[in-house]
């Protein structure tokens, strides 16, 4: 089954990048989802070997950008090329016509390169000059952005955060995890304790993909889930003080992804059902960047997490 296949692929991972269970969670909801995910934290926490790992489990190609401030919209996407031998242009492809994308330090890229991504990210298509490119079936770009250093950046417009399927906060190991990091580092300078990734052919992923859509979602459920929606943009009918927080709230791709992932997160965990534990699970990275505060919330040190738990708690479960 698609199921157990996926789950040893979730075991690989976590024997990869260890001391970050939400992170690998989060990789496999994005890809069976068919999202992106923008993951935030420290440098050194293993973003670049998650992707990495992800990529040996999925029967397809990766490719990572480094974004810097000179970054061109063609160094990602390609460009046409004059070839003198045959007098003609012809378009050499970018490091977008990957599969599995890692755009490091994605806020460091200039407005119009982040444009390019975000085309490629919403329309699954590449245009350069006249001419419209598509990109593979199997497209995954997964983001970073480092909170500590914020100099010589470009924060991402709201209409790119939205693309994005989840946002992740990523922090520091404890001490435990470390100590296997840094065995497992030894070993693999050693040349031991190599594990052989379960690769997942891309004819299996897109069946888990189908198989994800038609899990059972109780109607009660879904009024449930739109209803924690509806809370982030009328927060004054549960709380005054949640209403007070909240400038803007969540768009309806909130409501598409919200359902995608909870669906995602039951059928990983083997169910055949979605269950009000799969919705909240994975609410706050949902919208975590679909939410803006007030500046009085910001004033008071008040935090989207902090909003999105109060939603959560509001809100009634059926």
């Amino acid at each position: 089954m698609a199921v157990n296949a996926f789950q040893q692929l979730q075991t690989y991972l976590n024997s990869q990048i260890i001391g970050q269970p939400a992170l690998t969670q989060s990789l496999l909801l994005a890809i069976l989802a068919d999202g992106h995910l923008l993951v935030e934290g420290p440098p050194g926490l293993a973003k670049t070997r998650a992707v990495n790992s992800l990529a040996k489990g999925v029967e397809g190609s990766f490719q990572r950008v480094q974004f810097t401030p000179d970054l061109l919209p063609a160094d990602i996407t390609g460009t046409d090329i004059y070839r003198q031998q045959t007098s003609e242009f012809v378009f050499e492809k970018g490091p977008l016509f990957h599969n599995l994308i890692l755009a490091d330090e994605i806020n460091r890229a200039p407005a119009k390169v982040q444009s390019a991504l975000l085309e490629a990210m919403a329309e699954r298509q590449i245009t350069v000059g006249k001419n419209t490119y598509p990109l593979p079936q199997l497209f995954l770009v997964m983001a970073t952005q480092n909170p500590l250093e914020q100099e010589g950046t470009y924060p991402l417009p709201e209409a790119q955060l939205d693309r994005f399927l989840l946002h992740l906060n990523i922090d520091y190991p404890n001490a435990q995890s470390e100590l296997e990091i840094l065995r497992l580092t030894r070993g693999e300078a050693l040349d031991q304790h190599q594990v052989e990734a379960p690769e997942i052919s891309q004819q299996t992923l897109f069946e888990a993909r189908k198989s994800v859509l038609q899990l059972h979602l109780a109607e009660p459920l879904e009024h449930y889930l739109v209803q924690l929606i509806m809370a982030t943009r009328n927060a004054a009918k549960l709380d005054k003080e949640l209403a007070s927080w909240i400038d803007y709230g969540a768009s309806p791709r909130a409501t598409i992804a919200l359902d995608k992932c909870a669906r995602a997160h039951a059928w990983l965990n083997g169910r055949d059902f979605v269950a009000p534990d799969d919705i909240q699970a994975v609410f706050l990275n949902v919208l975590r960047h679909r939410i803006i505060l007030s500046y009085e919330a910001q004033a008071d040190g008040i935090t989207k997490d902090q909003a999105l738990n109060r939603i959560l708690e509001l809100v009634a479960v059926p």
